[in-house]
């Protein structure tokens, strides 16, 4: 049984350069990092703050890092340099490994998922996908957290237009909506 990089790497990415027709296998459109956000609400007290630390590392393997602000926001009650968010940046095998899980274990277990809409592709090719509860990760069952946290995850490609974007992610298995006519 292949694992998912050696498949990805060995027949997915050539299969993907024959049916678009390109000649370079450099110029094949390919996962260059994924991006894993989450904001912290207005009200986030160190408990919480903990608590998606703890999370994020949990479903990533890897520390996050805290997003601070540039500018103060009055309206907002937000002063230069407070964290307001946390991300973590895969790149590499890390990035194979949790994107593979992410289609095959963890978008199945979302609650009314039927597919993600092709509106969530870029016009650079780029998947963008907004997830509600954090717990549909397989990684989090039985753990104990105080509130549910809604989170971002972005899987940035290298591709020259939308639709090999969009040719790529199919191949790779993303479970796009039906389009009905």
């Amino acid at each position: 049984m292949k694992t998912f990089s050696k498949e990805y790497h060995e027949t997915l990415l050539p299969k993907l350069q024959k049916e678009l027709g390109i000649k370079n296998a450099l110029a094949t459109p390919r996962m260059t990092k994924l991006i894993v956000n989450i904001g912290l609400p207005k009200g986030a007290d160190d408990k919480d703050r903990e608590d998606i630390l703890k999370m994020l590392t949990m479903i990533t393997g890897q520390k996050p890092e805290g997003r601070k602000t540039t500018k103060n926001i009055q309206a907002f009650k937000i002063r230069q340099g407070m964290v307001i968010g946390q991300r973590v940046t895969l790149r590499g095998a890390r990035m194979e490994q949790f994107f593979a899980k992410f289609i095959k274990a963890t978008l199945p277990r979302m609650r009314d998922f039927r597919g993600i809409p092709l509106s969530c592709v870029g016009h650079d090719g780029s998947l963008n996908i907004g997830i509600r509860e954090h717990i549909i990760f397989p990684e989090l069952i039985g753990e104990d957290f105080r509130r549910i946290w809604p989170l971002q995850v972005i899987v940035v490609a290298k591709a020259s237009s939308r639709e090999e974007g969009i040719a790529l992610w199919r191949m790779l298995g993303v479970p796009f909506e039906r389009e009905e006519k």
